[in-house]
């Protein structure tokens, strides 16, 4: 099981393919596009592991934007005792969340890729119900 460690918005993600997960919302970015991560600190599965210093030259990470969205919301209160002041704030924080689809070596090689579920594999998976 290959995986890599990337660097977006100011954190590190450790990331296999076919994990879907949330980072900081990617700016002018769009459902449904293709994105690359090219700060990637290591890389390897079980036997090897590549470190960069910071980054690793050429290898890369392909993912899909699946959806731009907000967290839920974060209520910010503060209260001074007895001097009848309180002031009640909230906070959405968007995110983007993302399919990580290919990792790539850094000569260009792939990795892993991303198994593609198709239409009938999805049709399997529903559940006869039990008759009575």
């Amino acid at each position: 099981m290959s995986y890599a460690v990337i660097q977006t918005g100011g954190k590190q993600y450790k990331v296999s393919s076919g994990e879907i997960l949330k980072i900081e919302k990617l700016p002018n970015s769009k459902p449904n596009t293709k994105i690359e991560f090219k700060e990637i600190l290591a890389y390897g599965d079980g036997k090897i592991i590549e470190i960069g210093a910071p980054t690793v030259q050429g290898a890369k990470v392909e993912a899909n934007l699946i959806k731009n969205s907000k967290n839920r919301t974060v209520l910010i209160f503060k209260k001074r005792r007895r001097q009848n002041s309180r002031r009640k704030n909230g906070h959405r924080q968007e995110y983007s969340m993302i399919k990580i689809n290919k990792i790539f070596s850094k000569d260009g090689k792939v990795l892993s890729e991303a198994e593609k579920i198709s239409k009938t594999s999805k049709k399997e998976v529903v559940e006869k119900k039990p008759s009575k």
